[in-house]
């Protein structure tokens, strides 16, 4: 299963965001979240998902193999990280993150909790692996 991304339907209310960081932070902090909505203003009420889709362009370019795919998802195997946040730069969804307190970077787990909090099904589970987005 994979996450979709279904733009029409996004309100840009955020509670994707919210719902990321108390899952995975345990932290009412929507800046820690691991996906990213953008306004594409000026047009109004026009909003775009940004979702790891697990391309594995992190992990390609980590000089130390810290990030490794294990069912499905590729992880950050935060002992291993050496902070070069080569992995930052090289995702072009731009969901990989890096928050000053932790000690490595860290990105989607594919939890669900997005999919579940998503009051207007924004965000969904798909079979699909050829289009992440609608």
């Amino acid at each position: 299963m994979q996450l979709k991304a279904i733009h029409d339907n996004c309100s840009g209310c955020r509670t994707c965001l919210l719902a990321c960081a108390m899952e995975n932070f345990r932290q009412v902090r929507p800046s820690l979240a691991v996906l990213r909505i953008e306004g594409l203003f000026p047009a109004p009420g026009s909003y775009r998902i940004e979702l790891c889709d697990q391309c594995g362009a992190c992990a390609e370019v980590c000089p130390v193999e810290a990030i490794q795919l294990e069912d499905g998802v590729y992880r950050v195997r935060e002992e291993e990280c050496i902070q070069c946040w080569e992995c930052l730069e090289a995702c072009p969804n731009g969901v990989m993150r890096f928050h000053p307190a932790m000690e490595a970077p860290f990105k989607c787990t594919h939890c669900g909790a997005c999919v579940q909090a998503c009051p207007r099904s924004a965000i969904v589970w798909s079979d699909e692996k050829e289009s992440l987005e609608v």
